[in-house]
């Protein structure tokens, strides 16, 4: 098995890729199955959270791996009201819901009760299958993707 002991901030050629939901992608020990098939465990220092796009190596670097983020079920609200969208980021944060912020809209994991508060705000939300790449948080120090993949 592949062990995946650390991140490269470079390009490199990639020798396979894995796809991975935001569930396993914050853990820093996790057992995964490669997209072409093979067994892979990740072994990564604690507290950051693995990014779509990153490169994850073994030990000796001969295996390259590129993490996709994985398609997952969530909700997004667009809207160019700025007061309304920080309105709607204030609530869904005091309720520690992870979010992916960007300009002029927000997505979180699909929850029908986040929804209906939401949707109480005054704001639309669109259900549907994206990667989620949420903020890393205040405390946690990770690479922060500049994709910004709209549904």
């Amino acid at each position: 098995m592949i062990m995946l002991t650390k991140r490269l901030d470079h390009a490199h050629q990639t020798t396979a890729t894995v796809t991975l939901d935001l569930d396993t992608r914050i853990k820093s020990r996790a057992q995964v199955i490669l997209d072409d098939g093979r067994e892979a465990g990740i072994m990564l220092p604690r507290g950051h959270l693995i990014r779509g796009g990153e490169l994850l190596t073994d030990d000796q670097g001969r295996e390259v791996i590129r993490v996709i983020a994985a398609l997952e079920s969530v909700s997004t609200v667009i809207t160019d009201d700025a007061l309304l969208l920080a309105k709607v980021c204030y609530h869904l944060g005091n309720r520690h819901v992870p979010l992916q912020i960007a300009e002029g809209w927000l997505r979180y994991q699909h929850d029908h009760v986040l929804d209906e508060m939401v949707r109480g705000l005054g704001v639309k939300i669109t259900a549907g299958q994206a990667a989620f790449e949420p903020e890393a948080g205040a405390y946690q120090s990770a690479p922060h993707s500049h994709s910004h993949h709209h549904h």
